[in-house]
């Protein structure tokens, strides 16, 4: 995942200089120290959000500063467990509430990406039911890595970026 930051530094970077200079990065609990890196890699800090759990077991994320006008990076893999699915759903519609411009995941691991056709009767689709949860949520714009099938941009009706690890650990490879 380290080895993808500079990956993910410099697409962020592309698009803040493309979209907006009004950007701030959030970190969910699953990726704090990727997005750190790639905030890092910007010469700016992640912004400050915080993760109010409560004694049943629910949490809350929480803005803890303005986003309004503003384009939201959200960086959060959504691996199992499904709790860090559910934190970037809840943390995009914080910012869509606090009137964030645009919100964009930042999704290094998708998970359920597997789950992406129809292989038996009576199975769910779910990669298309997380592109249908993110886009309910209130997601702009979706970047990931290395999904299992590139079907599986087609189930979001907001533009996703795919990117491939391979452009960054094959040169990485070869020099060793």
């Amino acid at each position: 995942m380290y080895l993808c930051m500079p990956f993910l530094g410099l697409f962020v970077l592309e698009y803040k200089v493309t979209m907006s200079n009004k950007f701030k990065i959030f970190a969910g609990s699953a990726t704090k120290v990727l997005a750190n890196s790639v905030a890092e890699k910007l010469g700016t800090t992640t912004g400050n959000v915080i993760i109010s759990r409560f004694s049943d077991g629910e949490f809350q994320p929480s803005f803890e500063e303005s986003v309004r006008g503003q384009d939201v990076f959200i960086v959060q893999s959504t691996m199992p467990p499904t709790e860090n699915l559910f934190e970037v759903l809840q943390m995009v519609d914080a910012a869509k509430r606090a009137s964030a411009a645009n919100i964009i995941a930042i999704l290094p691991y998708y998970g359920f990406a597997r789950q992406d056709r129809k292989d038996k009767p009576r199975v769910s689709i779910g990669a298309k039911l997380v592109a249908n949860l993110l886009s309910a949520a209130g997601v702009t714009r979706v970047i990931t890595m290395d999904l299992h099938a590139d079907q599986i941009q087609g189930f979001f009706e907001v533009p996703v970026d795919h990117l491939y690890a391979s452009t960054i650990f094959l040169p990485y490879i070869e020099s060793l």
